[in-house]
């Protein structure tokens, strides 16, 4: 119990802070997302083209690149989250030596060594869940190389019309889900950014929070490349209509 005093109140309160943001946040743009655009409701919509003109396609090798490429991308995160995650660790057991070098700088209030420990744990924590969501994102990308390979070629007639319309809504249904696994692992190293500002000062961290809030909504609600995403094909009009609809348009 002395330690969580000496972690303090505010400590704790920061900490709910960047909970209430981060996953507040998620809760906010998964509602907000259906009912207007988004990167996600967008993308979906030309994930489901890709997978139908990828169906009447004799040669798959790009696609296939394609999708290596992505799960490239999540393979870096998750392996600079197993050397991130090594560090803080090494960082726990040279706490006195930390705190030593933060009293050097002018700008950064002092911490006790319990609470310089409980910040880095929290860091811990948080890429921990990183790697664990990239790592399923990569294993679901890993299923969608799956079904790009088992997909059907255009001149297979045992294959029936209705068969080919699956294949091609639930091949994208599978990227979409490893997407937005990878975007929430995204999420993680964004609001561990912020808690890089903790060091700083709790105020400073909770203010640190709130714009990488702002930062995010503005990317996936109000980007220049989310108006591009839209005009493509006026994707802008279909992003709500049903998907088994959206796919015989």
């Amino acid at each position: 119990m002395a330690g969580f005093a000496e972690i303090g109140m505010l400590n704790f309160i920061s900490l709910g802070w960047l909970v209430f943001c981060w996953f507040g946040y998620a809760k906010f743009a998964h509602y907000r997302a259906k009912r207007s655009a988004s990167l996600s409701s967008v993308l979906h919509v030309h994930r489901i083209n890709w997978m139908r003109r990828m169906l009447k396609r004799e040669i798959r090798v790009g696609d296939a690149a394609l999708l290596a490429n992505i799960e490239r991308n999540v393979n870096f995160f998750a392996s600079s989250c197993v050397l991130i995650i090594a560090g803080l660790l090494t960082a726990l057991t040279a706490t006195d030596k930390i705190s030593a070098m933060l009293s050097t700088v002018s700008f950064v209030e002092g911490d006790s060594l319990t609470e310089l420990e409980f910040k880095i744990a929290v860091l811990v924590v948080i890429f921990i869940y990183a790697y664990f969501t990239f790592t399923w994102s990569m294993r679901q990308f890993g299923f969608a190389s799956v079904l790009v390979g088992a997909a059907p070629m255009p001149d297979d007639n045992s294959v029936t019309p209705g068969d080919r319309r699956s294949m091609a809504l639930y091949s994208a249904k599978v990227i979409d889900q490893a997407s937005h696994s990878y975007n929430n692992g995204l999420r993680a190293f964004y609001f561990s950014m912020a808690a890089l500002s903790w060091f700083v000062s709790e105020w400073v961290f909770m203010g640190t929070a709130a714009l990488i809030t702002a930062v995010l909504y503005s990317r996936e609600f109000r980007s220049s490349s989310l108006k591009a995403l839209k005009q493509a094909e006026n994707v802008g009009d279909k992003i709500f209509t049903d998907d088994k609809e959206l796919y015989r348009q």
